[in-house]
């Protein structure tokens, strides 16, 4: 058996181009390179030797810290260190590798982590090709991919992106063809059918080629994923002519190899068309909106269904498109450092990030290092909101809505909290805001966190699409302009969150107990407010907190 090829970092730069990477420094040494690692800054180095770090979160880092990395990546017999810079850096990185001896690699703006990982994982051997360009094919390599597998299989071959677009289909004289290939063909786009979302959502998620039987008018399909590493790129689709027998190993061989060749020509044309996380965020847009969705959204973002994935939502006060913009950027490009599946992307005043995360509590825990970093390079006051996680690419819109109500009820408890303070701090206790307060201290908000507001913002929803369920007297009491009509309707409110106790509403409201007692009697007697039992006094209150609110 023949040893692997040797790799060496100065033909994977060479590999990628100039567009992709840069060397930094003097040229670089003929290093093997074995693989790739995301780098965590935060935590020591383990067995890192011939392999290429790829460094997410080094942007910030002062240039002693990053000669530390290096040094200790150097030390660790890395191969080398790949991250993003601003140009004025590169005179004192180049100083770093005369230092160190470790090669620096500077990776173009545009370029997403994940696309390079996965750039990389094809150049370095996982998808089965050699570094050397990628033989003649004709015009339409992909075409003659499907051909070379239907003359195997017997039947035709179709090679489809993620978005069920059919990019290439075989034309074998004898094939074997159904009137759903046919269709497909016609029309270059995949035939709705109620059994899609399931299969491609288990060829994508599958290491091995899947084999379906015969359906209906359907001929037996062999299926198979198109990735770059862990990248999904697409899939391909061969009938089976010999029927429904299980997969061979010779021919889960050809689909294997006809996928690598499939999933090189799809990388080299996302590199020259979509070079940053363009296809990434229009996923997570679909998946945001709930229309149109194919199902297969989460096994195309890398994301375990089981797992389950957790939708951050962050806002900014008074952020205008600048700042949304780099809110979006600042998010990704920390997020990323130890959620490589991260995905981000600005929508209207907020950006929305998805990444993968079995509880709150664990999303919660990724989010709490982002609050100051936002604060502090966009702006202050930041606000996150937690949900999750989502099992299916249909609960992720869901998600948003809640993401999105949690983020306008901390909002208006923030306000509402700080005007009662207001109010109240001229009295004695000056406690009716303690609660608001406390809302407006929360820069992260979960469901479980603001579940109170939530409820009262639903009651009052409620409320104002049903008259049934408002007291007519407390309508009265509370769009009366008299002031001493709303002093009566404030009374009652305080009353009934002290749960009856005069002295303590008194105290709260900075006036005398009778006072109270006298407005309590005017609102049953004058305005006929109904409080005589528990059901009535929960009812007024709703009623009245829902206005307050």
């Amino acid at each position: 058996m023949s040893p692997s090829p040797r790799v060496t970092l100065a033909e994977l730069v060479d590999g990628l181009g100039p567009r992709t990477v840069t060397p930094i420094g003097p040229p670089l040494p003929s290093v093997a390179v074995t693989g790739t690692e995301f780098v965590d800054i935060a935590e020591e180095l383990g067995d890192v030797a011939s392999t290429l770090l790829l460094a997410p979160s080094t942007a910030s880092l002062s240039t002693a810290r990053l000669a530390a990395l290096a040094g200790a990546a150097a030390e660790h017999g890395a191969a080398g260190l790949a991250l993003k810079c601003s140009a004025d850096r590169v005179p004192a990185l180049a100083a770093i590798v005369e230092s160190t001896g470790l090669p620096l690699v500077r990776v173009a703006d545009r370029i997403s982590w994940r696309l390079l990982d996965a750039q990389l994982t094809h150049l370095l051997g996982e998808a089965e090709a050699s570094l050397a360009p990628p033989q003649q094919r004709g015009a339409e390599p992909l075409f003659a991919i499907a051909n070379e597998l239907a003359e195997f299989f017997g039947g035709s071959v179709a090679v489809e992106d993620l978005s069920r677009n059919i990019l290439a289909y075989s034309s074998v004289p004898g094939q074997l063809i159904d009137t759903l290939r046919t269709h497909g063909i016609l029309a270059r786009q995949v035939p709705a059918s109620p059994y899609n979302d399931d299969q491609y959502r288990t060829v994508l998620r599958s290491d091995r080629p899947i084999k379906y039987p015969r359906l209906g008018d359907e001929e037996p399909r062999v299926a198979f994923a198109i990735r770059a590493g862990a990248l999904p790129l697409g899939s391909i689709w061969a009938i089976d002519a010999s029927g429904e027998a299980p997969v061979t190993a010779d021919q889960e061989a050809r689909m294997r190899r006809a996928s690598a060749l499939a999933g090189a020509h799809l990388l080299d044309d996302l590199r020259a068309h979509a070079t940053d996380q363009r296809p990434r965020e229009d996923r997570l847009r679909t998946l945001l909106t709930g229309i149109d969705l194919t199902g297969t959204e989460f096994a195309e973002l890398g994301i375990d269904e089981d797992r389950g994935a957790a939708l951050l939502a962050f806002e900014v006060p008074s952020a205008g498109p600048t700042a949304v913009a780099q809110l979006r950027s600042t998010v990704i490009r920390h997020l990323v450092l130890n959620r490589p599946d991260a995905v981000a992307v600005a929508h209207r005043s907020r950006v929305y990030a998805l990444f993968a995360a079995g509880s709150v509590d664990e999303a919660t825990t990724v989010a709490e290092p982002l609050v100051p970093l936002v604060d502090r390079l966009v702006g202050p006051g930041t606000r996150i909101a937690v949900t999750g996680p989502a099992h299916r690419s249909g609960d992720v819109a869901g998600a948003r809505d809640l993401a999105d109500r949690l983020l306008e009820v901390a909002g208006r408890g923030a306000a509402e909290g700080g005007a009662v303070a207001s109010r109240a701090a001229g009295s004695a206790g000056g406690t009716h805001g303690v609660r608001e307060r406390g809302v407006a201290g929360q820069r992260i908000v979960t469901a479980a966190s603001l579940r109170p507001l939530l409820v009262v913002d639903r009651v009052a929803e409620l409320f104002a699409a049903g008259d049934e369920l408002r007291d007519p007297a407390l309508d009265a009491l509370q769009s009366s302009e008299a002031e001493a009509s709303r002093a009566v309707a404030e009374t009652l409110l305080v009353w009934l969150e002290c749960f009856g106790n005069v002295a303590q509403a008194a105290e709260r409201l900075g006036v005398h107990e009778n006072t109270v007692r006298h407005r309590l009697r005017r609102a049953t007697e004058s305005h006929g407010v109904r409080i005589g039992d528990a059901d009535e006094r929960l009812a007024a209150w709703l009623q009245l907190r829902a206005l307050a609110r």
